[in-house]
């Protein structure tokens, strides 16, 4: 679910364009308002001073990001960068919060998503501390079937084997030494550079 655009311009939201690799928001930034993806996406990450990155979230299409910190008064725990040319609606705090006040549906569909990214950062947490690199693959690639609705059919993995290694904090190269067994033992498919799961 989505907030309803025309709810959002009523209550004073504006549509930003982004260019590809452009940044939203910084790590360590205030929070100051809710955003939602009219096209394109965003991605939410951290890095370290070496330059290795943990992405956090993937976002498209009708996706709001960035809204923990909203409730808490708090920072931003991550940097969002949009991943191609973007449109993002933003719309101030305080009155996304007059929105929640007046409509308890939306309200209560933030406190469903809000428990859903507890539970899913639980869930990631026990896989990053499983040190079979193996396990935290399957892990990833199982949660992005399950988001995507295919859970039970073999499906094209959009990700690249870089982006799969800053989803599930390893090396590039161990991501793809392990595709390549998983390969062998008919755990995945790889057919022209493109991993099916």
């Amino acid at each position: 679910m989505q907030i309803d655009l025309d709810l959002l311009y009523t209550w004073g939201a504006v549509a930003k364009k982004y260019k590809k690799n452009e940044i939203v928001f910084d790590e360590d930034e205030i929070a100051n308002f809710y955003y939602q993806i009219l096209d394109g996406s965003v991605r939410m990450f951290n890095s370290n001073d070496e330059g290795k990155e943990f992405t956090q979230g993937i976002f498209s299409a009708g996706d709001g990001f960035g809204e923990p910190p909203l409730f808490i008064n708090e920072t931003y725990p991550a940097k969002a960068i949009t991943i191609q040319d973007s449109t993002i609606i933003k719309l101030s705090k305080d009155k996304f919060f007059k929105i929640l006040d007046e409509y308890p549906s939306i309200q209560k569909y933030f406190l469903i998503l809000l428990a859903q990214k507890i539970h899913a950062k639980a869930r990631t947490s026990k896989e990053i501390i499983n040190q079979k690199p193996e396990f935290r693959i399957i892990a990833f690639l199982n949660s992005y079937k399950k988001k995507s609705g295919h859970s039970s059919e073999k499906i094209l993995i959009p990700y690249t084997r870089q982006e799969v290694a800053n989803h599930t904090g390893l090396r590039v190269e161990t991501v793809i030494r392990v595709f390549t067994k998983m390969k062998e033992t008919n755990k995945v498919e790889i057919i022209n550079h493109k991993i099916y799961y």
